[in-house]
């Protein structure tokens, strides 16, 4: 069809400046100078915006409204393409390229900020870009000729569709509830898990190689993906053969790192193994927020901190880290395992981690509805870290300025506590075909990875989230697998 060959050529344009953006986006957060920051903050902006032109220009937008016209009579991919275009269509069909523009640079000047506030651990130095963020966040959806009533609701339906605050208020409820009533056999348990070695130090160059190998044994294929260093470790789709993952070193929390890198590499592993025809329709970037949460986590928690995994990675770990060898295998296991309620998100245990969730996505709906005021959002943050997780933060860094999510929008936190449920209700899936312990404690990823590439992956850019995990598992979203999960795991750690 003469439309669609026309509008795969834009398609494709957008895609060139799309990973040029990637690449200077790519070197923004790993190693750019200070004092060049902006000037490639700017040629970022440039970049997205003259893709933006392409998007809004009135041939392009021609060819996605007539197509979709005519979506039956298109291939099942193409009408995927054409649907998802066409929603994108009526979202930024009032935004011009100048607004856009705009908008980027706020972005890109809030990332700045938000660094600087970070290192001088002085939140009111963030305030007036948090500000902005938010006002052309709400902007951007009230430009919409369609929105839901509530601009949350929009703003989690742009992250996971279909989900509202409804459905996770819902969820929240069912997966608080769970984790408290967890969370306080395990205060009340006697047993004494060993953790002095937790903030032992090793040299970086022996936290890298132990990060390649671990890439290596999961299954991330180095021939077609980067590992580099970053602030904010996160992983980054360059192009079909170049998924980038970073990761940030200390040289006292290697356990950080290493589950810093199966979390990233779960990420970019996904990102390698979306099926071909995905990339052929230019749908392969489809894949939700809380979908690729429930991979990464997959790899992290559910597989990286089970005892089969910690048999597997052991030996190696002693080999890489002589620094560590009055540590038992068992005690390697329970340490990385240990409940401890936090201040940092990324270090928390599987079962606080929710709860860490919660407090954001609170404060998510608190500060867009404008009922909190961002200038106080700091105050707020501690009050619901006592509240839910019985500590306070002794500074904003370890507070509100962890986290880099907020210089790009809302909507993104949830998803992390979605991934962990869909991961579990999959993983039931999975032990329906296969014995868990005994592929992990192999080392037999090609299992895994087929697995979840034919029953994770392979719908994963064509179905919204409540018909993906309906389709994998035949039930709607629930934590309760995962609260399952999670009760199980840890009656034999804590003895409970």
């Amino acid at each position: 069809m003469d439309k669609l060959k026309e509008l795969y050529k834009k398609l494709e344009l957008i895609r060139i400046y799309g990973h040029a953006m990637g690449v200077v986006g790519f070197d923004f957060e790993t190693s750019v100078p200070k004092k060049a920051m902006e000037n490639e903050s700017e040629t970022m902006a440039f970049l997205s915006n003259e893709a933006f032109k392409i998007s809004k220009s009135k041939a392009f937008e021609k060819l996605v409204i007539e197509l979709y016209q005519e979506v039956d009579s298109l291939d099942y991919l193409d009408q995927v393409l054409v649907k998802d275009l066409y929603e994108s269509y009526l979202k930024n069909k009032n935004i011009t390229p100048k607004m856009d523009l705009k908008f980027s640079k706020v972005y890109n000047q809030a990332y700045i900020d938000w660094l600087t506030a970070k290192k001088e651990n002085n939140y009111k130095k963030y305030v007036p870009s948090l500000k902005k963020v938010i006002e052309v966040s709400k902007k951007k959806i009230e430009l919409r000729d369609n929105h839901f009533d509530d601009i949350y609701d929009e703003m989690l339906n742009d992250n996971e569709k279909g989900l509202l605050q409804e459905d996770l208020d819902k969820f929240f409820d069912e997966l608080k509830e769970g984790l408290i009533t967890l969370l306080n056999k395990i205060k009340n348990s006697k047993k004494k898990i060993r953790t002095d070695f937790l903030r032992r130090q090793a040299p970086i160059y022996k936290q890298e190689t132990f990060s390649k190998y671990l890439l290596e044994l999961n299954g991330f294929d180095f021939d077609r993906g980067y590992l580099s260093t970053t602030e904010h470790p996160f992983t980054l789709p360059l192009a079909k053969d170049d998924a980038r993952v970073t990761t940030h070193y200390y040289e006292d929390m290697v356990m950080s790192n290493i589950y810093s890198i199966i979390h990233e590499g779960g990420h970019a592993i996904l990102m390698q193994n979306e099926p071909d025809e995905d990339y052929a329709h230019y749908i392969n970037d489809n894949v939700s927020n809380g979908k690729h949460e429930s991979v990464s986590r997959f790899f992290e928690n559910i597989i990286g901190r089970s005892k089969a995994y910690v048999h597997l990675i052991y030996p190696k770990f002693q080999e890489v880290f002589d620094e560590f060898r009055d540590v038992s295998e068992q005690e390697f296991y329970e340490a990385i395992n240990v409940v401890e309620p936090s201040l940092i998100r990324t270090e928390a245990d599987e079962v606080t981690y929710g709860l860490h969730i919660v407090i954001r996505y609170e404060m998510e709906k608190l500060l867009t509805s404008g009922k909190l005021q961002v200038k106080d959002a700091n105050k707020k943050w501690n009050e619901l870290y006592k509240e839910y997780l019985g500590i306070k933060p002794k500074n904003d860094s370890e507070g509100i300025l962890q986290d880099v999510h907020w210089t790009s929008g809302f909507g993104y936190f949830p998803s992390y506590a979605l991934g962990n449920a869909y991961n579990a209700m999959y993983l039931k899936e999975f032990k329906k075909e296969y014995d868990f312990d005994e592929v992990v404690s192999k080392g037999d990823f090609k299992t895994i990875n087929n697995w979840l590439k034919e029953h994770v992956f392979k719908e994963a850019n064509h179905l919204d989230s409540k018909e993906w995990i309906k389709k994998i598992t035949n039930k709607d979203l629930t934590a309760k697998d995962f609260i399952e999960y999670l009760n199980e795991k840890y009656k034999d750690i804590y003895d409970l």
